[in-house]
């Protein structure tokens, strides 16, 4: 097959022993724990590199805490060996590369033939559906492929000029072949994210993302298996899986695949955009950074976790409804008062209480302002030091860290949406009690104005909208009905609803109690009111894994009525998951 879309060389590697494919290494244990050290924190080793990077993959996704039942109650995280196959990869008149990467299991089984593509959630790097998709397939003798979709934390330092190289160290531009290094430069321009200053806009192509990885996995089976090749649409089973903005990218691809590349679709939470119906990421998140700080001092969310973070983070939590007062934008003057009116504007706006609640989290990490900042660049097609509202990333001092430490531990850590280790969002603020007001109404303008720069925007977010997969492709989404990162009313709600008017029979199921971030189940108080959303992911491709290779039928049963754990460790009591 030709790989005419790469850009320089494939990186092969072997992991046996005690360095596998799942885990590096390190089993359920080690990647719950510490982050694994540098014997150099300033020049970490590329194998160094490749264990921090799946072990925080997979801490940014899954509960791995010990109250959550990860590898007792479901999942599980085996020894894999096998070999891997990197590369940088360019979709057809894009500014830059993005990464793919395959896994192959020693005992790939060469009956079934089945390739998984894992495309990364949120903006992670190339391992960031590991613990959906690589704890699922490898096990089973299947191929994983991977690709970060034009995200990623190859992130550019302008001042020193260095960027992050195929083994994930860094190195001068200039020499090595980089995974990002903007056109333009300026040394004061700070940080450079792949997201945000490619120019590519990648959201839009993340469907030909996903489908130029199944590509590159069926040639590298090819590689790997000489005597078994071709590998073909036609005689391998090809699985399309993802969460959040992976979730997003998988039914992009399913609209796109007129060739037939699919045989199945699992996409978990996803961030998809459908025209006329639901609402768009940057629209409800430039509303949610404004309007949830005040509406969450409403005393309905006082036992919830992190309402009442924002006297922290940030820190004009409590003046955000006198700066609203005094812009006219609320009636009232008294904070109670605007709590409600706040909640009430949300409410009619289309989020529902249960999203509110969990969106708290996101709202007191300042999530919002940062999702905002960097989608605005990537849909107005910002360079890095030309960023709208006048944001940039910039490096910060990490206490007890040097500098160059902290760099070289950027690829591995980082989540390709500063703020992050070492990376803060800079700009768009003033010295008053509100400082980060005029940034949030500047990113607000964007969606709400009429000038030139709303009116790109707003085509950028037009170029999102999804097509109808083919008919009969089997679809399966999953979504948590307390997600308040992605609601589902505003995402999947109106994706199944399209669907099931074009007499599409995709699979959904609406997890009660279920909410955004599996990785926030660790945290007191978290863990207790939600449930897991991964288990249900599992049992998708499971039934579709059995649909696809084996022709077993789809299963029609309704989703499971699950309960919160309370105090207690979980059960599968508490999932009520499919036998």
């Amino acid at each position: 097959m030709s790989l005419e879309f790469l850009s320089g060389s494939i990186r092969r590697t072997t992991h046996r022993g005690g360095d596998d494919l799942l885990s590096a290494g390190l089993g359920l244990a080690g990647l719950a724990g510490v982050p694994v050290p540098f014997a150099d924190p300033a020049h970490p080793t590329p194998a160094e590199l490749r264990r921090r990077a799946i072990q925080s993959n997979w801490k940014g996704i899954a509960d791995l805490g010990p109250l959550g039942g990860y590898g007792r109650v479901y999942g599980s995280v085996p020894a894999v060996p096998g070999r891997e196959y990197g590369a940088f990869a360019r979709l057809p008149n894009a500014h830059h590369s993005h990464r793919v990467l395959c896994q192959i299991p020693d005992d790939f089984d060469k009956q079934a033939r089945c390739l998984i593509v894992a495309p990364s959630s949120g903006s992670r790097g190339v391992y960031g559906a590991i613990a959906l998709a690589g704890t699922f397939g490898l096990p089973r003798g299947c191929a994983v492929v991977y690709t970060d979709r034009g995200g990623g934390a190859g992130y550019f330092d302008c001042a020193d000029g260095t960027g992050v190289a195929l083994d994930g160290t860094r190195a001068e531009s200039g020499g090595t072949l980089l995974e990002f290094e903007p056109e333009r430069a300026p040394k004061d321009a700070g940080i450079a994210a792949k997201h945000a200053h490619s120019g590519d806009h990648p959201e839009a192509d993340w469907g030909a993302h996903v489908l130029q990885a199944a590509r590159f996995g069926v040639a590298m089976l090819d590689e790997a298996f000489p005597a078994q090749a071709p590998f073909t649409p036609g005689n391998t089973r090809i699985i399309a899986a993802g969460i959040s903005n992976g979730g997003g990218a998988v039914l992009q691809a399913a609209g796109l695949d007129e060739e037939g590349w699919l045989d199945g679709v699992v996409a978990l939470e996803p961030n998809v955009h459908v025209a006329g119906r639901g609402r768009a990421l940057y629209d409800y998140a430039t509303e949610a950074a404004l309007w949830l700080p005040v509406a969450l001092a409403d005393p309905r969310f006082a036992a919830v976790p992190f309402a009442r973070a924002g006297m922290l983070t940030p820190p004009a939590w409590q003046a955000r409804g006198a700066s609203l007062h005094a812009r006219g934008e609320l009636e009232s003057g008294e904070s109670s008062a605007q709590a409600r009116e706040a909640l009430q504007r949300l409410l009619a706006s289309g989020w529902q209480e249960e999203a509110i609640a969990s969106a708290a989290c996101s709202t007191a990490f300042d999530m919002w302002r940062a999702i905002a900042v960097t989608y605005s660049s990537a849909y107005l097609r910002r360079g890095v030091g030309a960023m709208p509202c006048g944001f940039s990333f910039r490096p910060l001092d990490v206490a007890g860290i040097p500098a160059p430490a902290v760099r070289a531990a950027w690829w591995a850590e980082g989540s390709g949406i500063p703020p992050d280790a070492g990376i803060g969002l800079s700009g768009g603020s003033d010295a008053s009690a509100d400082p980060a007001l005029p940034g949030l109404l500047a990113l607000r303008a964007l969606w709400d104005g009429g000038g030139a720069e709303a009116m790109a925007l707003h085509a950028a977010v037009g170029q999102l909208a999804v097509r109808a997969p083919r008919k009969g492709l089997p679809v399966w989404v999953v979504h948590g009905a307390e997600d308040g990162l992605i609601p589902a009313a505003f995402s999947s709600d109106a994706y199944v609803a399209w669907l099931r008017e074009r007499e599409h029979a995709l699979r959904y199921w609406r997890i009660p109690h279920a909410q955004h971030f599996d990785a926030f189940l660790i945290v007191p108080g978290m863990g207790e009111r939600h449930v897991p959303l991964l288990p249900y992911g599992y049992a998708a491709l499971d039934r579709m894994y059995a649909h696809v290779v084996d022709g077993a039928p789809l299963p029609d049963r309704q989703p499971p009525q699950t309960r919160p754990r309370g105090p207690y460790a979980l059960d599968r009591r508490h999932l009520d998951l499919p036998s």
